[in-house]
């Protein structure tokens, strides 16, 4: 799994390969057949790792002592982590990997988890799915920020701001939305 990584690391889901594998950990190339039926389930395997290492990477972002909100570290950590271990990054959500995978396989569990995490680091009560939404609008902007940047595409020279400015911009808008949404919520519940 480590040796998958590694590739994934280097050049995203494209490098990695079970005769390339096979061939860096010096074994026959039906080795790796007897822990993987094929490529797609070494990728099912190897991105659900990402999502756990992933998610151990944010869960100790949210729970370190911070005066920023858990929002925030969640987003700095995302971006952070998309920007430098962009290989895996791109594995994990550019791939169709996550896609193709049985609905409750250890690839859905994991990322279901880290989409958990952005739930809760709204800090904010559940009413309906609002935090769901909003979390998945946070997700959007956060991913579309970290693929513009890992292709120089968005340096934030036009509006004067760096990547983790911008990524704070996010959140206070997303979050300040999501607090109108739920007191908007409230105020047309009918009374009972």
């Amino acid at each position: 799994m480590r040796a998958a990584l590694e590739e994934a690391e280097r050049g995203g889901p494209e490098a990695v390969s079970i005769k390339a594998l096979a061939k860096k950990l010096g074994v026959s190339q039906p080795a790796p057949y007897r822990h993987f039926t094929d490529r797609d389930a070494l990728l099912q395997a190897a991105t659900a790792e990402a999502f756990r290492q992933f998610n151990a990477v944010l869960r100790e972002a949210l729970n370190a002592p911070s005066k920023r909100s858990k929002l925030s570290r969640f987003a700095q950590t995302a971006l952070d982590f998309g920007l430098q271990r962009n290989g895996i990054y791109r594995l994990m959500f550019v791939s169709r990997t996550t896609t193709c995978a049985p609905a409750h396989s250890e690839l859905h569990v994991a990322s279901r988890e880290t989409f958990g995490l952005l739930v809760d680091a709204f800090e904010a009560p559940a009413v309906g799915l609002l935090r769901e939404r909003h979390a998945l609008q946070i997700w959007a902007a956060l991913h579309g920020v970290i693929m513009l940047a890992e292709q120089g595409l968005l340096t934030g020279q036009i509006a004067q701001v760096t990547l983790e400015e911008l990524t704070e911009d996010i959140v206070r808008q997303t979050k300040m939305a999501l607090l109108v949404a739920i007191d908007t919520a409230r105020r047309e519940r009918p009374s009972g």
